[in-house]
């Protein structure tokens, strides 16, 4: 049963302590929710949500502290973002929906389908992983959060932007490199460094993977420096149900990078998992 709620852009709801800034786009009886990575917003997703709202439901929304939303009084971490997201969902009187995070989403993603299964139909897993920090990638955090704390975010976003796209797409995709410059610009340095040290503290997924029991799309750019393919091979094999796609000529953005290629591998999924429903 599709529920009549307000649809559109930029609409603002009040969730979990927070304001959440959301877009509501389409019509479906079985919604596909996006959660954008670090440090974005839901802009990123631009690309689906217009490819897909003519057919279905789709919702993009900003993490607490990026884009419109509000960062709330929580101290914040992977537990608490999996609730913001359960929480939208019981805002939109959205009992069970197909939820795909890229990154930082995919680990929100992840900690949300082990906690709250029964309300996750299928995940689309985007260039992300399951594994925690090793301590020498907590030390480079630490260094990063000290360096955006002296110096701002200029140098933060120069180096972080030649990380998640590939150098062909640095050179061709001029105009997605501009806007996500731009995005991760315009965020307030405090919720940078915070949710760097969310991401420090986060745990570990790898031993819960065997109890997904979800049809599962797996997507990862071929030349993503920041959670390689490998990463996403060991999602694969580890989640029972799941299907692996690399993704030639991309890198750690690969919805933006490629995105024709990206929107097919999700339109073959969701037309799946519908014939599979029906």
């Amino acid at each position: 049963m599709e529920t009549m709620q307000a649809t559109g852009n930029n609409i603002i709801m009040k969730v979990n302590g927070t304001t959440i800034c959301y877009d509501d786009l389409g019509r479906g009886s079985l919604p596909i929710i996006f959660i954008h990575g670090f440090p974005f917003d839901k802009s990123s997703w631009q690309p689906q949500m217009d490819f897909l709202k003519s057919t279905q439901r789709v919702i993009a929304y900003d993490i607490r502290g990026f884009g419109k939303s509000t960062y709330g009084n929580e101290k914040l971490s992977i537990n608490l973002l999996a609730d913001d997201l359960i929480k939208l969902m019981d805002g939109l009187e959205i009992g069970e929906a197909i939820v795909c995070g890229l990154s930082m989403g995919g680990y929100i993603l992840l900690n949300a389908v082990d906690r709250y299964p029964e309300r996750i139909k299928a995940i689309i897993l985007c260039d992300t992983q399951c594994i925690a920090d090793t301590p020498e990638v907590r030390d480079k955090r630490n260094q990063t959060i000290s360096h955006i704390i002296a110096s701002g975010l200029n140098d933060f976003t120069e180096g972080f932007i030649k990380n998640i796209f590939c150098d062909k797409s640095l050179e061709s995709k001029i105009e997605a490199v501009e806007e996500i410059k731009q995005i991760i610009l315009s965020t307030r340095t405090e919720t940078i460094t915070v949710t760097l040290g969310a991401l420090m503290q986060r745990n570990e997924m790898c031993t819960s993977l065997s109890s997904i029991s979800v049809p599962a799309l797996i997507l990862c750019g071929k030349e993503d420096k920041v959670t390689p393919p490998v990463e996403a091979e060991f999602l694969h094999n580890k989640i029972k149900n799941s299907s692996l796609q690399i993704i030639d000529n991309a890198g750690h953005m690969s919805n933006l990078e490629q995105a024709d290629v990206f929107n097919s591998y999700l339109d073959n999924f969701i037309s799946d998992l519908r014939m599979s429903n029906d």
